[in-house]
């Protein structure tokens, strides 16, 4: 599959070969796979392929038409953030075409909105196009929420982490407890020996000297990356035993925390802008009625 176009190209054995290679090591697939067919795959492998063979001939735009729309939400989701860091790398123009206006906030710089018979309703920025919808068909298509949404354009590394106690997972009960009393968190977060967050644990989970640090508490698996989305971190806090997600960095080694108060400044920090927009509106109306 991902040496289709170079063969068709004439490229030589070694040169196609080459360079299947690289772009199974750029979209995240082990070689071993290489000589598998597309039904010993999973549908999240299945995607991956279709990016590498749509790369394989290095195209200076490429057309991807819902590419992540056969596989299910939390596939999608790792998908779609693999493909966003994929395009820091390859700097391409993609023409990206979806049903979904949540992806398309998220994977697109500009977007064009077609309405009936292929007619642009609207072609701008995301941020633009939910703070100012051209029609009632705009603003229909975006929906509810559009303040949330916008949370699509920001990324954990636009914001500040917040201070948390950290200690290791080998270190004593001692230096745990003395680490939880010096702050106000009430939570300190187990490091491994590389830096990668291990477990929560509370002074419950350490009563008593011969619970083992390896296992009291619970794992703490609420990540995000600084490319996150505010929107999907959002998310993640919600569902996440500590109401807050673990920022790591592209090794997996911990960088702070994300918490509510963090993201609801964000939230907060939007809103001037939509009441400036809304009473600019209102004085419209008015101004009409007068005349």
């Amino acid at each position: 599959n991902v040496a289709t176009v170079p063969r068709m190209l004439g490229w030589d054995k070694e040169r196609t070969s080459n360079r299947v290679d690289e772009l199974l090591e750029t979209v995240g697939i082990d070689l071993s796979y290489r000589d598998r067919y597309p039904k010993e795959l999973s549908g999240g492998q299945r995607q991956r392929i279709g990016v590498a063979r749509a790369m394989a001939a290095d195209p200076p735009i490429m057309l991807m038409d819902e590419p992540f729309g056969a596989v299910d939400p939390i596939t999608r989701d790792r998908l779609q953030d693999e493909f966003l860091r994929l395009q820091q790398e390859i700097k391409k123009t993609i023409v990206f075409v979806t049903h979904d206006i949540d992806e398309a906030i998220k994977m697109g710089d500009r977007i064009a909105i077609l309405k009936q018979q292929s007619k642009i309703a609207q072609y701008d920025t995301p941020e633009k196009i939910l703070t100012d919808p051209a029609d009632d068909f705009v603003a229909d298509f975006i929906g509810s929420g559009p303040s949330i949404k916008r949370l699509s354009l920001s990324t954990v590394e636009d914001i500040e982490t917040a201070d948390w106690p950290v200690a290791r997972l080998t270190d004593g009960h001692e230096h745990v407890q003395e680490k939880m009393r010096s702050s106000d968190k009430g939570y300190v977060l187990l490091l491994d020996d590389q830096d990668r967050p291990g477990r929560w644990v509370g002074a419950e989970d350490i009563e008593h000297d011969d619970a083992s640090l390896e296992e009291a508490g619970r794992p703490a698996v609420a990540i995000v990356e600084a490319t996150s989305n505010l929107y999907d971190t959002l998310d993640t806090m919600i569902t996440s035993y500590k109401g807050s997600a673990i920022l790591v960095d592209e090794e997996g080694r911990y960088q702070g925390v994300v918490d509510f108060a963090t993201v609801l400044e964000t939230i907060n920090a939007m809103r001037p802008e939509e009441q400036t927009r809304d009473k600019t509106e209102r004085d419209l109306r008015a101004g009409d009625g007068e005349r």
